[in-house]
């Protein structure tokens, strides 16, 4: 990120790719630290220049969630999205430090064998490209929704909501087309939900 951050402000074109081996110092949501091992992971940022207001790039995740989905689709592995970016497969998050294997696993144990990271990088920009693509017709996911929809594990499923504001559970009925989380209520209520500082889980499990 902070490569790609200095070589925006030396003016480099939209779809400069910075990918590395291992991170030192990566960082998750809320300063979590970030396991970033050396040679086993994909690691990249992408420079975007998009015309849009901030909140509308902010959808960009979610378009990226739906690239990653369907090139680890490629690979043969049955895997899907939970709200907004997450990439699961059998309920375990795509990302393998000891500490949370309990939750998480990774795209070699799915397929049972090594996977060429170069080739999935090439395989997400493919995927990627096509789906920004549409983003940029109306600079939100209207044209995405069918597809993202198709690897939301979390629609029509219970959730809770972890939010500051106060948590509730509720029926997750996929997103709207500015990527907000629709829960409906136990009261019937219609709430949108926005990735921001909210956490959403699944009731009876991470999914």
């Amino acid at each position: 990120n902070i490569d790609a951050k200095k070589a925006a402000e030396e003016g480099a074109p939209e779809g400069t790719l910075v990918v590395t081996d291992c991170q030192n110092t990566g960082r998750g949501r809320r300063g979590r630290s970030w396991a970033s091992p050396k040679g086993c992971n994909l690691y990249f940022t992408l420079l975007l220049r998009p015309d849009c207001k901030p909140e509308q790039a902010c959808m960009l995740t979610l378009v990226m969630a739906l690239a990653a989905a369907e090139a680890v689709e490629e690979l043969g592995i049955n895997a899907g999205i939970k709200w907004p970016n997450d990439i699961v497969a059998h309920g375990k998050k795509m990302d393998f430090p000891e500490e949370i294997s309990a939750t998480a696993t990774s795209l070699a144990l799915e397929k049972g064998e090594r996977i060429t990271r170069s080739a999935l990088l090439l395989s997400i920009m493919e995927h990627f490209e096509k789906a920004y693509d549409k983003f940029r017709e109306t600079w939100d996911l209207t044209a995405l929704l069918p597809a993202y929809h198709s690897y939301l594990l979390n629609k029509d499923a219970r959730v809770r909501v972890l939010d500051p504001k106060g948590e509730f559970c509720g029926t997750a009925r996929g997103i709207n087309e500015a990527g907000e989380l629709l829960v409906e209520k136990e009261d019937g209520e219609l709430a949108r939900v926005y990735a921001g500082e909210v956490s959403v889980r699944g009731v009876y499990g991470y999914v």
